[in-house]
């Protein structure tokens, strides 16, 4: 995987934890240094952590599966893009409660909650051959960067939804972008339209 597709892999991922930063600065009004450091740092270090487990987990699967591995890879980016577009395009009504979202078990659940599309990531690297530290760093920075980005903007924005929605379709289509790449590069599209 280049870099340019890493990096735009890596602002994809962290989407969902942008949208979340936005709507936590939203709340926070005047976010402290504290708040700006907790959830970025959160966020990047599950963000970072997510791949790895699953470019582990799909370590020890790898060998049962290598003959349509791509296939596997495209179906886990797929689901993940298609349910970004979806969440994108739903009309969900986000309530802003008066807690800190910066800290606290709220932390830790909003940090999962927007990490765990990286597991997928993870599996779907193992299963194309792809090391992990370098892309696992990158996505952990370019989320932590954006999660920073998304609080300090979010105390200056006033809405939140047309935002998230924009967020969210742009990610789930770079994945779907990513997904369809991998089968092109296993000649899946060989064949058709010739």
């Amino acid at each position: 995987m280049s870099f340019p597709e890493l990096l735009a892999l890596a602002v994809a991922l962290a989407m969902d934890a942008l949208a979340v930063s936005i709507a936590a600065g939203i709340t926070l009004g005047r976010p402290r240094p504290a708040q700006l450091a907790r959830m970025p740092l959160t966020f990047g270090l599950f963000q970072a952590a997510m791949p790895i487990a699953g470019w582990l987990l799909g370590l020890s699967v790898r060998h049962l599966i290598e003959s349509w591995d791509h296939w596997i890879a495209f179906a886990l980016l797929a689901f993940v893009g298609i349910n970004m577009l979806r969440e994108a395009f739903s009309s969900c009504e986000e309530e802003v409660e008066n807690r800190d979202p910066t800290s606290g078990v709220t932390l830790l659940l909003l940090a999962v909650a927007t990490s765990i599309d990286a597991l997928a990531v993870g599996l779907s690297l193992a299963l194309l051959r792809q090391p992990i530290a370098f892309p696992a760093l990158v996505i952990g920075v370019v989320c932590a960067l954006l999660s920073l980005g998304g609080m300090l903007l979010g105390a200056r924005l006033g809405r939140l939804d047309c935002v998230r929605r924009w967020a969210s379709a742009a990610g789930g289509l770079v994945l779907l972008g990513i997904g369809v790449k991998i089968l092109y590069e296993h000649g899946i599209f060989n064949g058709i339209g010739g």
